[in-house]
């Protein structure tokens, strides 16, 4: 499975975004995706998953503000960021588990600017 991330950019605070993350190869169309994002000297969090069927779940952190959707024709995952704040600043990852396999995209930079 190869998972390509794009969107990332500078935006000020309260500006929107729209990330991307198409996913190819054996098993991308049926398997949930995820996002998660990764900070200057910080852990690696998770953001917003959606399931094969659906369904939503995203970090409190970001709930409200953020959505997670995804095209399963085109097995592209998007995570619409609204409402952005300095604390949103981070590379962001696309993640795809099958099994015990974590895949993850390259990373997208997202920087929120005061």
């Amino acid at each position: 499975v190869q998972l390509q991330a794009s969107g990332g950019g500078l935006v000020q605070a309260g500006e929107s975004l729209r990330l991307s993350c198409a996913a190819s190869g054996s098993g991308a169309s049926r398997n949930g995706m995820g996002w998660y994002r990764q900070a200057p000297g910080k852990q690696r969090e998770w953001v917003a998953t959606r399931t094969i069927g659906g369904a939503s779940a995203y970090a409190d952190s970001v709930k409200g503000r953020f959505a997670i959707s995804r095209d399963n024709a085109k097995n592209t995952v998007y995570l619409q960021m609204n409402s952005l704040i300095p604390e949103d600043t981070a590379v962001y990852f696309c993640n795809m588990q099958i099994g015990n396999n974590n895949y993850w995209g390259q990373g997208t930079l997202v920087t929120v600017s005061s």
